[in-house]
Order: C-alpha cells, then structure tokens, then sequence
C-alpha cells in the first residue's frame, strides 16, 4: 500500500472533473458551446467560465495569491456591482479560446497554491459573511471539487441534450454498453415506471 497523500488525492479529484469539464466542449459549434438550454440559461461554456473564476478566487484570492496582478481582472469577476450571474454565461466578444485559456491558467495557479501551502493554511474569502471568512485550504480546495463536479454533472447533461455524448471521458465513458435501440428502449421502459408509479 502507498503512503496517503491528500494533497495528491484531493488534485486528482479535481483535476478529473476539469478535464471531463472541458471535453465538453470538444467538437461542438461556437453556437453549441454557447447557447443556453435549461430555463436558467445552462450553458457549456459558461460553465467553464465560472469554475475558472471559483478556482482563482478560492484558491488564488482567498490565500493571499491573486491571479490578476499584472491586468485589471475581468468585469465578470467577483464584485458586488457585477451583474447577477455574469460569470456564467460567454458575451459575443469573449472567445472560447480566451476562456478556455483563462481556466488552464487557474489550473496552474491553483496548483501552485496547493502545492505552496500546508492544507491546514488559513485564509479569508472576501466575499463571504465576515464571520464565515477564515477558511483552511483544505476546505477551500474540498469546496472547488464540490463545485467543479457539480458543473461537470451539467455539462453531462448540457452536452446529452445538444447531440447525445455522454460519458466521463473519450477513454472511460462509464456508461452501460447499448445501441441507440437499446437506449430508446430502457428509456421507454423508465417512463412506463414513472406514470405506473404515477397511478397514470
């Protein structure tokens, strides 16, 4: 058995859902990437978009290591005058690239914040309730897994809904073996459950 590394434990969680996250978005249409398809306006890339700024400010702003230092940031990001969910969704003139960039990067700096700090580090979150500030690294970094795998649970169903990919990642889907009649099928089968149950 090998030595427990939580550090190590909590990265790969993490870096699993930013990697099923972006494959999201692989080979669809500026169009599909964008366009909102749940009445909330879910979107994939707007997805991206968000869990790039939870990443910067948890594990950048949040531990004393800002990642716009250089530049302004973002309009988007985390004021209390932005507009209501501005990071969630792409403007014509932000590009796939750019955002898709912007969240590499935050890999990168989030990383080196893990990888520079104890997990037992405190930090403030600025936004927070000022007596919920304080927080370890270990929550913070607990907190962006949470968050980025619910984002990619969406992105699963967001991308379901533009052509039917499914699946974790291109090598490992995890999804039961089936052709599209066997799919029609179980789903049939599921709806005569529901209205069954449903006294329907």
């Amino acid at each position: 058995m090998t030595a427990p590394n939580a550090k190590a434990d909590l990265l790969r969680y993490l870096q699993d859902a930013r990697d099923a996250l972006l494959w999201k978005l692989e080979g669809l249409s500026e169009y599909d990437a964008r366009r909102p398809l749940t009445p909330t306006g879910t979107n994939l890339l707007g997805l991206v978009k968000h869990v790039a700024g939870v990443e910067l400010g948890y594990l950048g702003d949040t531990f004393g290591r800002p990642y716009f230092t250089a530049e302004p940031p973002p309009p988007w990001w985390y004021t209390r005058d932005t507009e209501p969910n501005a990071d969630m969704w792409a403007t014509p003139d932000e590009s796939r690239e750019r955002i898709v960039d912007l969240y590499r990067q935050a890999w990168r700096h989030s990383d080196a914040t893990v990888a520079a700090l104890d997990l037992d580090a405190t930090g403030r979150v600025p936004w927070w309730p000022e007596e919920r500030r304080e927080v370890t690294l270990h929550h913070a970094l607990v907190r962006v897994i949470a968050d980025t795998q619910r984002h990619a649970g969406h992105a699963d169903i967001v991308r379901e809904l533009i052509d039917g990919t499914t699946g974790l990642t291109p090598a490992a889907d995890s999804m039961p073996e089936g052709d599209r009649a066997w799919w029609e099928s179980h789903r049939a089968r599921l709806e005569r459950a529901a209205c069954e149950a449903s006294g329907g």
